[in-house]
């Protein structure tokens, strides 16, 4: 969807063959929202949301911007839409981009440009914020928890109709202007919702098989340009200290049947790329097989562009593609196997390792069996075509940075094994991701400033400054080492140049320090460096 003028939203009405509005209608009276990171990545929230709005569904818009929009092309289109209700999804990567677009908003509002909307915030990341965050300022209500039950209901509310009757006898729009605040009693009495404390709205645990789905909602292009995000369950059953999934240990699973047949009408239509959303996708093995075996079976036949994968490029050249987000010590040989039978190019696997430190995984209450680990890392890279992407965090209480060094280290050198019968024209199959620790609201991390000598920055997306084990300068350090790791090796944009200096199988943390700190000296920073001045550098290196 082209979001660049206003007018596009209108366009786009007809481009997607949407229900048309009443001819009476001058406004949209449900408006779905977000900024996500890139335009490659659409919101499955959003569309989750509108399909479980029932009758009320031909009356909401999605509309969808990337970050590096500029601001007047978010507030043109949301203005021109004259919502009643305006749903936000927000997270800690878009959280200032919605701040500052819902000041802007406010702000013509203010000056009568359009009319004042009731604004619902929802996302894991401003579910759990302080009561005094500014961005809440803006809003009426925050949705806590699953929120397509809770949406649906509060829309009913908020437009005026009965809760006991869903059915809509005419239009909500023309009418009364819409009461900003819905009575509190008639909120809390919805049998979706939990319990209300002031602005937030808690959820109730839905029952996954009563969710509409919203892959209906993916559009021809979503489909043929853009990853496709899916789910299969929700929830985690570990309890690590930094994760929203601590809070309820609870996994829930949609009906797997309805599920494939939903992901098979996805590939008919021409969806190519998948990521599924899933925290432990394989923590049921038997379902966990049954999904492999089901996207290795569709990709018989099918020939996928050799070397990058399409998460970092643009997918209108991938045969199919699915990316699995998976715990690394539960790989029994059922699921090896099933690994096995994907093609070159069609599988992505995301794997959380965190941190090798024994003490540091105890503190944060992290089940770490780093031999086992270590031991399905060598056996993804020998025996898999998957290109790998391995998660460390730096930052963790307890680990300093020769701790982390080593343990860097030993990922490095179990990604460097030799893929069996590998071609010399694969390209990249592995990568390390450095993340610095961050504190996300609602998790028991929260409340460890001062904790373990932990200092956080106080604005999203909340990341340590310091601990009592890596002081400021390290933990700088190790950012600028981040950001070059990211661009050169990760990215494989230099295949011949990287392995003079990081020889597989060798330590290279020590080394890449040094190159990443040298980068840094010469260029003054770590972003927006030409390539070929970079390359020449690196020659010369």
């Amino acid at each position: 969807m082209d979001h660049r003028h206003p007018g596009a939203f209108w366009r786009c009405r007809e481009q997607q063959d949407l229900t048309p509005l009443p001819p009476a209608m001058e406004q949209v009276p449900i408006l779905l929202t977000t900024i996500n990171a890139k335009w490659i990545h659409p919101s499955l929230a959003l569309r989750l949301l509108k399909a479980n709005l029932g009758e009320y569904e031909i009356y909401a818009e999605i509309l969808e911007f990337a970050l590096r929009q500029p601001p007047e092309e978010k507030t043109a289109p949301v203005l021109a839409a004259r919502p009643r209700i305006l749903g936000i999804s927000v997270s800690i990567w878009n959280h200032r981009a919605v701040l500052e677009l819902l000041k802007t908003l406010d702000a013509a509002w203010g000056r009568e440009e359009a009319p004042r909307p009731a604004v619902i915030l929802g996302g894991p990341e401003v579910s759990h914020l302080d009561t005094d965050a500014e961005i809440l300022r803006y809003a009426e209500w925050i949705i806590r928890g699953d929120g397509e039950l809770v949406f649906r209901d509060l829309c009913a509310i908020l437009l005026g109709t009965p809760t006991g009757n869903r059915r809509i006898v005419e239009p909500p729009v023309p009418g009364p202007p819409l009461e900003k605040t819905a009575s509190l009693s008639l909120v809390a009495d919805l049998p979706s919702v939990k319990q209300v404390r002031g602005k937030f709205i808690e959820a109730e645990p839905a029952d996954l098989a009563a969710i509409k789905s919203g892959y209906r909602l993916y559009t021809e292009e979503d489909l043929s340009r853009k990853l496709v995000y899916v789910e299969a369950s929700r929830g985690c059953p570990f309890g690590c200290a930094f994760c929203l999934s601590a809070v309820e240990k609870e996994v829930r699973e949609f009906p797997l049947e309805q599920f494939l047949e939903e992901m098979s009408s996805l590939i008919e239509k021409g969806a190519r790329a998948f990521k599924f959303l899933d925290r432990s996708f394989n923590l049921n093995t038997r379902r966990a097989r049954r999904i492999m075996d089901f996207f290795s079976n569709k990709m018989k036949g099918r020939e996928n562009p050799q070397g990058r994968s399409a998460q970092d490029r643009s997918v209108q050249g991938a045969a199919l593609y699915v990316h699995f987000e998976i715990v690394p010590s539960l790989l029994p040989a059922e699921l090896r196997e099933a690994l096995t039978r994907f093609p070159p190019g069609s599988l992505r696997l995301e794997l959380g390792i965190q941190t090798f430190n024994r003490e540091t995984a105890a503190l944060i209450s992290r089940a770490s069996n780093p031999e086992a680990e270590l031991a399905a890392l060598e056996f993804l890279r020998r025996e898999t075509n998957a290109i790998i992407h391995a998660d460390l965090i730096a930052g963790l209480p307890g680990e300093d940075l020769s701790s982390f060094g080593k343990g860097f280290d030993r990922l490095w050198q179990a990604l460097s094994v030799p893929r069996r019968n590998a071609s010399p024209r694969e390209g990249p199959h592995a990568e390390i991701q450095l993340g610095i620790l961050k504190r996300l609201p609602g998790t028991p991390l929260a409340g460890w400033n001062g904790k373990y000598g932990m200092i956080f920055s106080p604005e999203p997306p909340y990341e340590v400054r310091e601990t009592a084990a890596l002081n400021a300068a390290s933990l700088d350090r190790l950012r600028n080492f981040a950001r070059f790791w990211e661009l050169m090796v990760n990215r494989g944009s230099f295949p011949v140049l990287v392995p003079r200096f990081l020889p597989p199988g060798e330590p290279v943390f020590e080394k890449f320090m040094d190159l990443a700190e040298n980068l840094f000296a010469r260029f003054g920073r770590n972003w927006g460096i030409d390539r070929k001045e970079l390359e020449k550098f690196l020659g010369q290196y």
